[in-house]
């Protein structure tokens, strides 16, 4: 059915005249690049006045996925600034579509920038939780399908995105002026290259300086437990997850998931495709590549525990997993503790989790992994 939004426009015509989202200036000035030692996807030049911040395309890394001149919003727009979508800063009013970057901006004392988010069935953060109870922040939507009224109505000077391959020009969301800050952090090649992305949001909040300080502390923690882990003599095979839809999705070598394992003193099975992301595999295939697997680890989310007498009845392939039949395998129930919104920007943590796991005589502590847990 016909909908009609022409209530919508003087919104709209604020939006567009105050982001100042459109792409102008000069490719050609002076800067100074800020030195980022593990990000590949990411770059950042910082000039007279404002920051250029240029993301690789993760899928095409010969071209340029967005470019983005930060400005103070203290201060005029300089006249020779580079080419790209201007954002003021610090944001003060953003939509953010993943809870990863929520509680990122929370660590960094920035929490009151969020005035929207989606996705709310799946946001288990308490803090963010009261606040949209509050109404302090807007639900709106699901990231597939957002309320572009809800987001209009908040006037935000960012919505920060997930982008996807072929993910295009966001439809409706990307014709309202606002700038859309894409977060390919996710498709980094390594846990610290991911990590490192803090410093661009710190631009973003105004925390420059306690994000740069909160990656070299992560570093510094990171690459002890690595260096720790290379001491291993025996690299134990892991398999990872189960079977979804159909499909087995497994980490190829160029994915941060691999490199976790390779840096806990393990071995991805699946190292044998060059990739970056998630591979899809049939449940047959994994088998008869990784079923010798010593180490199992599947990070799931449900209300209960997952016990190895489920695996078992919800896949006959499953029993072909020597892990299974040995007794290793171990889980990570997301629904109990939030993993995927630790990982991203403190690996260290999810680190130490996989070294107990992988090489438990090499661990300092005797507690037990934070995230994973034995099967039962």
């Amino acid at each position: 059915m016909y909908k009609n939004y022409s209530f919508l426009l003087p919104v709209l015509m604020l939006l567009a005249a105050s982001c100042g989202s459109g792409s102008s200036g000069d490719s050609h000035v002076d800067s100074t690049p800020l030195e980022l030692k593990y990000a590949s996807l990411l770059s950042i030049d910082r000039g007279d006045g404002w920051d250029r911040v240029t993301i690789t395309n993760p899928w095409d890394t010969t071209t340029t996925l967005h470019t983005y001149i930060l400005v103070p919003d203290t201060a005029e727009i300089p006249g020779d600034i580079p080419e790209g979508t201007v954002v003021r800063t610090p944001l003060k009013r953003a939509v953010v579509y993943s809870t990863i970057h929520t509680d990122l901006f929370r660590e960094l004392g920035a929490e009151d920038i969020v005035k929207g988010v989606t996705d709310v069935p799946y946001i288990t953060d308490s803090t963010v939780i009261s606040r949209i109870r509050a109404g302090e922040i807007t639900d709106c939507g699901m990231h597939t399908a957002p309320s572009i009224e809800k987001i209009i109505a908040l006037a935000p000077d960012g919505v920060l995105v997930s982008p996807y391959e072929n993910s295009g020009s966001y439809g409706k969301l990307g014709q309202l002026g606002i700038p859309l800050i894409e977060c390919a952090d996710y498709m980094e090649i390594s846990p610290l290259a991911r990590a490192e992305w803090v410093k661009f949001y710190g631009l973003l909040s105004g925390r420059f300086d306690e994000a740069s300080r909160m990656f070299e502390a992560e570093e510094g923690r990171y690459n002890a437990l690595k260096e720790k882990a290379s001491a291993a003599t025996v690299r134990p095979r892991v398999l990872l997850d189960t079977m979804y839809g159909g499909v087995w999705y497994v980490p190829g070598k160029k994915s941060t998931t691999s490199q976790f394992i390779s840096d806990a003193g393990g071995e991805n099975p699946f190292d044998i495709y060059h990739d970056g992301g998630s591979i899809s595999l049939s449940g047959e295939k994994v088998i008869h590549t990784a079923g010798d697997s010593p180490i199992w680890l599947i990070r799931y989310s449900q209300p209960t525990p997952l016990t190895i007498g489920q695996l078992k009845s919800d896949n006959d392939l499953y029993t072909a997993v020597d892990a299974l039949r040995n007794g290793n395998v171990w889980g990570a129930n997301s629904a109990e503790e939030d993993y995927f919104s630790v990982m991203p920007f403190h690996p260290s943590v999810y680190l130490d989790d996989l070294i107990k796991v992988i090489h438990p005589e090499m661990s300092d502590s005797v507690a037990s992994p934070r995230f994973f847990h034995k099967l039962q």
